[in-house]
């Protein structure tokens, strides 16, 4: 079975866009940081957390579908059975919930 500490498997197009998803996370929790020093809303706050928290979800699940599909490919390329696969990415998937 293909083994899940593989590098990534994003092409250019997909390691730039989540690059990007990335970076503006990260000035999303800048600004929530800056939001909790200036004693802004609670609720302002909050929003903007599950922002972060959306856009994270968005790349680990962008990230685990490439690796499912690669996972696939190898595995029916080598001719093995790939319901081992199933039941790895079911339970890694369910973690993302």
């Amino acid at each position: 079975m293909a083994n899940f500490n593989d590098k990534v498997c994003f092409n250019a197009e997909e390691k730039s866009e989540i690059l990007a998803r990335l970076k503006r996370a990260e000035g999303q929790l800048r600004g929530i940081q800056n939001m909790i020093e200036e004693e802004r809303s609670c609720q302002d706050m909050v929003i903007q957390l599950v922002a972060v928290k959306s856009a994270i979800s968005q790349i680990a699940m962008t990230a685990l579908s490439n690796q499912l599909l690669h996972c696939l490919t190898t595995e029916l390329q080598e001719g093995r059975p790939v319901e081992n696969l199933q039941q790895k990415f079911t339970e890694i998937f369910k973690k993302l919930l």
